[in-house]
Formats: C-alpha cells, structure tokens, sequence
C-alpha cells in the first residue's frame, strides 16, 4: 500500500476534527501537515463560525484537548507527531465574506485588481462586499474587486483611548 497523500490525510483529518470543532461552536479554517524531521506537525486552526470577537484561552484549550484524545483514539497520523492548535491570529489574509465579518470595526488595507490602495475602518460586511469608512465617508469595496486584504494592527485604537 502506497503512503497517504497529505491531502489525503488532511481529508480525513477534516473528517474526523469536524465534529468535535463544531460542537465546540467553532469553526475549523485549516488543516496542515508538515514534516518535521523524523516527527510530522499537525497544525490545526480554528476560529469563531461567524461575527466579530476572539477565541478565549479556555475554549481554545478546551478544543484542543478534544483533539488530542480524538486523535489519540483514531490513530489517523502515523508516527511521531506534534500537535499544534491555535487561532488564525491578527495578519491573516481577509478572503472570506466570513473574515471580513469577524474583523468588523477593525482598521483594513485592501489592494483592488486594479492596483489601487484603499484603508479604511469596517462599517459592515456582507456576503457580496464590505463597507469602509475611508477619511469619514463609506467605501463600498465588491469581494470580487479586492486582490489582498487585511486587517492592519493598531496599537492605540482611536476609540480605545
């Protein structure tokens, strides 16, 4: 028998976490394997299904021992592993209608297909385009029109002061 395909094995692994991340009420964004010398690293990020906020410490920790036991039960990675399970975190790409609600009210930079540069606060964000507050006046930006996304770290927020 020929070895598994990672794509095959991050199949099943979706398969099998699933599941246990939805009845967490999270929502399962990646699965990856790496190679790590003699040992693979399954790296597993989860995110809230929908809407603004974060995964707290707990929660986090909780679905991540759930994984674990599921994992250790199932066998479905050969060999050695480590297990990593984390939240997408600040910088990731927004490419989702989902993604640009969880980041409502944060800063964004987009860059359109056409090249054009646009920063802005996210007023509001549906499945079709989101809405920026660019220097006081709302910017529709269409999905289909946006090449990069993300959301920009802010030290000291505006409103936060």
């Amino acid at each position: 028998m020929s070895p598994a395909r990672p794509t095959d094995l991050t199949d099943r692994l979706r398969g099998a976490l699933g599941p246990v991340v939805d009845a967490a009420g999270l929502y399962l964004e990646d699965i990856t394997v790496a190679a790590a010398g003699r040992r693979k690293i399954v790296r597993v990020v989860v995110d809230l299904a929908d809407g603004p906020g974060g995964v707290d410490s707990d929660r986090l920790s909780e679905v991540s021992r759930q994984i674990s036991a599921l994992l250790d039960d199932v066998d479905l990675v050969e060999g050695a592993y480590t297990l990593e399970v984390s939240t997408p975190g600040a910088d990731r790409p927004l490419r989702e209608p989902r993604h640009y609600r969880r980041a409502v009210g944060h800063l964004v930079r987009a860059r359109t297909t056409g090249g054009r540069e646009v920063t802005g606060r996210l007023l509001e964000a549906d499945d079709a385009l989101a809405v920026l507050d660019v220097d006081g006046h709302r910017q529709e930006l269409p999905y289909a029109e946006v090449a990069d996304a993300r959301v920009e770290l802010e030290l000291n927020r505006p409103d936060q002061a």
